[in-house]
């Protein structure tokens, strides 16, 4: 099972919003027979490629894969009936698919047919692997990553707003991976003024991630990299409702401009998720600044963090830190990173982990 996850993760940023998905079959006498992974979305899934590969030595055999087989016409047939007729005799799933048109129906139509299914190996590793397809089928919105370089100080640029390069190039190329494999990097006005940021991968990716600029005010640089290559790479603007006129010229040149609600804080994080999270859209890099990081950080809306330490000190009490907003009233209510990860990257430490909320 564990080698099936291996397989189903080399499908990340390829399959989205479906789960990523790996199979092996093993013989009647356990020998490793067939191998396969889900790799692009609407294309054949794992569960096929590993019995086309295996044959005739699947019957009497054991299928195991990282999620339960649909049993659903989507964008292929269902693979509980290719699974039926290859003969094998049992199924080892680690875990029930949660979406609607599945849920359980294919254990049953399995059992039906006189499979034996068993159903819960390395199934907590299972669902981290698809944390994030299964939190968009749960609650509607994407997975949310947040991404940031800082000095050992904590600063992300000096006190005159120089920020670039922080971090090295072995980082930089960290962070364009991480672009090329999610649905939306989200920037904020701030950013936009600042770095006249292009927030592309270099070189693609899987993914062509969606420039997201959140502006409360409606409030953009008249010419800039992003409003210049909106006709290249989708831009979406979110703005508050009555300031999209002060963005008609981006709108004009490609970029989409979407109202939407805003109190004396801003816009609402949740009301942006709720939207990306209607157009399917399963992973979020968050790139900043401080007050979109802070934003972020007081709704709860942070999965998993990605941070990039670089080995020099900034100083001043003025240079701005890597997040703003209210931030919390104690340390019992810090969000802390839970199983972290640090690793060297080039000269500078990466630190990631996924986003542990206090109780």
């Amino acid at each position: 099972m564990r080698h099936a996850l291996a397989l189903a993760a080399r499908g990340r940023g390829a399959v989205e919003p479906n789960p990523m998905v790996g199979a092996v079959v093993l013989d009647a006498a356990g020998a490793v027979v067939g191998e396969g992974w889900h790799q692009r979305l609407g294309g054949p899934h794992a569960e096929v490629y590993a019995l086309a590969a295996a044959r005739e030595r699947a019957r009497g055999g054991t299928l195991v894969v990282t999620l339960e087989p649909c049993c659903h016409h989507g964008y292929t047939p269902p693979c509980t009936n290719a699974v039926i007729a290859t003969g094998v005799a049992s199924v080892v799933a680690a875990m029930t698919d949660p979406f609607p048109r599945v849920a359980g129906g294919g254990v049953a139509r399995l059992r039906e047919a006189g499979v034996v299914v068993e159903v819960g190996v390395c199934e907590a590793e299972a669902r981290r692997l698809n944390a994030a397809y299964l939190k968009l089928l749960a609650t509607g919105r994407p997975w949310v990553h947040l991404k940031w370089a800082a000095s050992l100080d904590g600063k992300t640029a000096t006190r005159t707003g120089d920020s670039q390069w922080i971090s090295g190039p072995e980082s930089r190329r960290r962070v364009h991976e991480l672009r090329g494999a999610v649905d939306a990097v989200v920037v904020g006005r701030g950013t936009v003024e600042a770095d006249d940021p292009l927030l592309t991968a270099r070189p693609p990716g899987p993914r062509t991630a969606t420039r997201v600029v959140l502006t409360a005010s409606g409030r953009l640089p008249e010419r800039c990299r992003l409003r210049e290559t909106a006709r290249e790479v989708p831009v979406l603007v979110f703005t508050a409702a009555g300031n999209e006129p002060r963005l008609a010229g981006w709108a004009a040149d490609g970029a989409e401009v979407l109202p939407l609600p805003a109190g004396d804080g801003g816009l609402s994080v949740d009301d942006v998720l709720v939207e990306l999270g209607r157009r399917r859209m399963t992973h979020v890099l968050v790139e900043g600044g401080a007050a979109v990081h802070g934003a972020f950080l007081d709704a709860g809306a942070v999965d998993e963090l990605h941070v990039f330490v670089a080995p020099v000190l900034i100083g001043g009490a003025a240079a701005p830190g890597a997040t703003g907003g209210r931030g919390a009233e104690k340390l019992a209510q810090a969000l802390r990173l839970g199983g972290m990860t640090a690793e060297a990257c080039g000269a500078d430490v990466y630190l990631h982990g996924p986003a542990s909320r206090p109780p």
